[in-house]
Order: C-alpha cells, then structure tokens, then sequence
C-alpha cells in the first residue's frame, strides 16, 4: 500500500484544510482540519464553527481514496461520530482539494 499512500501522504500530511461546501454538515467555514498521514494510516484533528472539538482515524485506499471514521463533540454539547469516504484531488490552482460522502 506504501505506492498507493505516498501521493496521498504528499498531498495531505501535516497540512490544514478549511470546508469550502458542507451544507449539510455541522463543519463549515470556520472549521480547520489538521491531518497526519504515516504509512497509509490518517488521523487529524478538526475544530472551529460549530465544532468544539473532532478527531478522525483512517486509512488510504487507494491512489487518491481514502476512508475515515469520525467524532466530534459540537458548542452545544452533542457527542457525534459516524464515517466518510473521500477523493484526494487538485483544483485547476494545483491547490490539494477533499471531496466526501459522509455517513
């Protein structure tokens, strides 16, 4: 899995995203997800906009898939978790862009 991980690893180890587009979700503009990324295996914290604070563990699953399982504690006291499936890409900036299903 190492050849399938390292563009991902590239991509996303030790790097912060803001959620552009979540209008269903509890994370939004305000949120910040920091993520990890060491021999295919991801964990990242998150937090800011409705969430007090969130932690994600998972794994690549391919060239630019990845999967995770998440939970979260939001301002109002809610304890949430749940999983997503995500696509690693790059916009036409050659900025590094996240794409999910959650659930």
């Amino acid at each position: 899995m190492q050849s399938s991980s390292a563009t991902v690893q590239a991509r996303l180890h030790n790097r912060r995203f803001v959620v552009a587009n979540n209008a269903q979700g509890l994370s939004g503009t305000g949120t910040v997800f920091h993520y990890q990324v060491e021999d295919g295996v991801i964990s990242s914290t998150y937090q800011g906009g409705r969430i007090r604070l969130g932690t994600q563990v998972g794994r690549v699953t391919g060239a630019d898939t990845i999967e995770l399982l998440y939970q979260c504690v939001t301002l109002d006291g809610e304890l949430l978790a749940g999983w997503s499936r995500g696509t690693v890409g790059v916009d036409q900036a050659g900025h590094t862009t996240l794409s999910f299903l959650w659930g």
